[in-house]
């Protein structure tokens, strides 16, 4: 059976998208974070991961993009979930645990409920509900699941400060082999390195827009390398094999010190139509 690494303790969102990314079931290998998960495949301790990459309230999952980077993983599908909390515990309460991307999603109604209430971050939602369990906590915001298997009180179901919030999971393997193309919306995931002078983004950005390539996303995190010194993560509509695509990569991989494919797969919610 097909070993899954993701962010646990049982009941987190991750486990619902690792469900929804492997449907015919898998044996789950927990970790503490995203990046633990990326280094399981990595190392072939685990044959996929499931991570959360980005969310519509607090944006990219920055531990993610950190560990894509160098790990000798691709990624080959992904999945959107809609996201809503339980709260679970007791109320009013003095100190109130969740996933700090979490806390931003209930914010607002966690202070109108329990004012002056003190935030404990937890390393997962489901971590959280564990925390109320054993006492370390008095409330928390969870999935339902893991309040519900760790018998914790209900207070209230559905909370979310925004409405429609959505979080997008991806799954890894270790492989390098992009999925052939078919008839429908692809994603397709790069990262890359410029040489510090003026206007080389700029440059690389041309190179897509020249050729039509939607991108979709552009995000820079350090190289840990030297202050003012950047990567950058693309995401854009199209197949790697697609023309425009390809020559858009080959364009921008001759002025990048640097260019790593991260993968092409089917993108999650698009309808169909060839790229």
């Amino acid at each position: 059976m097909t070993t899954v690494s993701y962010l646990g303790p049982q009941g987190t969102f991750t486990e619902q998208a690792a469900h929804a990314l492997v449907p015919e079931g898998f044996q789950p290998h927990l970790v503490s974070s995203p990046a633990d998960a990326i280094a399981a495949v990595s190392s072939g301790c685990a044959d996929a991961a499931v991570v959360a990459v980005e969310n519509s309230v607090d944006g990219a999952v920055t531990a993610t993009f950190d560990a894509l980077v160098g790990a000798g993983v691709t990624i080959t599908a992904e999945v959107d979930l809609a996201i809503s909390f339980t709260i679970a515990g007791t109320l009013p309460a003095r100190r109130f645990a969740t996933h700090p991307i979490a806390y931003q999603q209930v914010k607002n109604w966690v202070e109108a409920a329990s004012p002056g209430v003190e935030f404990v971050p937890a390393s997962s939602n489901a971590a959280a509900a564990d925390m109320v369990a054993t006492g370390e906590a008095d409330a928390c915001a969870c999935p339902h699941p893991a309040a519900v298997s760790r018998g914790l009180p209900i207070l209230a179901t559905d909370v979310a400060d925004h409405e429609r919030a959505r979080t997008r999971f991806l799954r890894v393997e270790k492989t390098a082999v992009a999925p052939p193309r078919r008839g429908i919306t692809y994603r397709t995931s790069v990262a890359f390195t410029l040489p510090n002078k003026p206007g080389t983004l700029a440059h690389a950005l041309t190179e897509f827009a020249n050729r039509g390539v939607d991108l979709t996303r552009i995000e820079s995190r350090p190289t840990k390398k030297a202050l003012g010194t950047y990567v950058f993560y693309c995401d854009l509509i199209g197949h790697a094999s697609s023309p425009s695509v390809a020559e858009a990569l080959a364009a921008v991989r001759a002025h990048a010190e640097n260019l790593e494919y991260l993968g092409s797969w089917p993108a999650a919610g698009d309808e169909m139509r060839d790229n």
